[in-house]
């Protein structure tokens, strides 16, 4: 039964057998507690030495640690629940409930970060998406805030503070900050729109748009954060992208479904050339590269009559989407010396200049 303080000091001052009463109680309260105590850490040492060398506990150490300082709160718990529900102080009620409220806080902050590296060990590695990584490396540095801001805020309350004025507050400045920091906000969400929907990924090989000029236009996906993308160009210069610009551009990906793809090289020649030998050379001089695919074969195509030239195009299939160029500039360089051999023309502007001269 609760004892209202004023008069429990009025009762010990006329009786002083209450007082020797509540100190044993009192007494009898921390020796259980401290026995409990003991006892309670040789059992966790016991369990420890006996399965530590377990798989499971192998690769959780921290599982004996986090059981242990479980129990301690508990034991605390139940010591001051016992001390507090001796007088009748609702102030210190409040007070003990707060503190209550925050070690449950940290101890399911301890579990979250506990488990974290085990989903990201037996999960997150195993899937060949990016989905579940952005989730795991988020919860490991937003947990911790999430958990003690919702403690403190129903700590506050069990005191008997009015929060409601300090989560107006922060709501008004998360606006504010909302407005001041868009850009950076916009390219956070932007960085994981592109991990979950995976228009590109690390390694692919995309068309680089602001690559500065008279280099490179295309490169490598390097990484892809929250904020930005690194990409590195075949020039080995490395252009860090905003996210956000990424999402609002359309994105030329050469490696995204298959490495396969196919190169088309323009090439003319004069009218008076036979097309059938020029295509049979620019067709041979495809085959001579060995990433060329045979099935399907190379192919050359009449693609349009120029005002001096028949335009041909070549399209060959590659096996290395890296070997773009250098495929292009093999061909480009081979077909010239052939054509020279095969007596095929190259067509080039001529002008042709006649003089006339008039008699007097």
């Amino acid at each position: 039964m609760k004892i209202p303080f004023k008069e429990y000091y009025q009762e010990i001052v006329s009786h002083p057998e209450k007082f020797i009463s509540t100190a044993f109680y009192v007494l009898a309260i921390f020796v259980v507690g401290i026995a409990t105590w003991v006892i309670f850490n040789m059992v966790m040492n016991r369990l420890n030495k006996k399965y530590h060398d377990r798989p499971f506990f192998e690769r959780n150490r921290l599982f004996f640690i986090l059981l242990k300082r479980a129990g301690h709160y508990c034991i605390l718990i139940a010591v001051g629940t016992g001390l507090i529900n001796l007088f009748e102080l609702p102030i210190m009620n409040r007070i003990f409930g707060a503190i209550m409220i925050m070690l449950f806080s940290s101890i399911a902050c301890s579990i979250i970060n506990s488990l974290m590296p085990h989903l990201e060990r037996n999960i997150s590695k195993k899937t060949e998406t990016k989905v579940d990584d952005v989730i795991v490396n988020l919860s490991k540095k937003f947990s911790g805030i999430i958990i003690y801001t919702i403690g403190g805020i129903m700590a506050l309350d069990k005191l008997g503070l009015n929060v409601m004025p300090f989560i107006a507050g922060a709501g008004v400045a998360g606006i504010a900050i909302g407005f001041a920091a868009k850009d950076t906000l916009s390219n956070l969400i932007s960085g994981v729109l592109l991990i979950i929907d995976q228009p590109l990924k690390v390694g692919d090989r995309i068309e680089v748009w602001s690559a500065p000029k008279n280099s490179s236009t295309w490169g490598d996906v390097v990484d892809i954060g929250l904020r930005a993308t690194k990409i590195r160009t075949t020039d080995n210069i490395v252009i860090i992208v905003p996210n956000n610009e990424l999402m609002n551009r359309d994105i030329v990906n050469y490696t995204a479904i298959t490495n396969e793809i196919r190169v088309r090289i323009p090439i003319g020649v004069s009218y008076e050339s036979d097309l059938k030998k020029a295509k049979d050379v620019i067709i041979r001089i495809s085959l001579q590269l060995d990433w060329v695919m045979k099935n399907p074969e190379p192919k050359v195509v009449v693609r349009n009559f120029g005002a001096s030239s028949v335009d041909l195009q070549a399209r060959v299939w590659i096996r290395n989407p890296r070997r773009r160029m250098d495929t292009i500039s093999y061909i480009t360089d081979n077909v010239k010396e052939a054509f020279s051999k095969e007596g095929i023309e190259i067509p080039y502007p001529k002008r042709e200049i006649y003089i006339r001269k008039e008699s007097s």
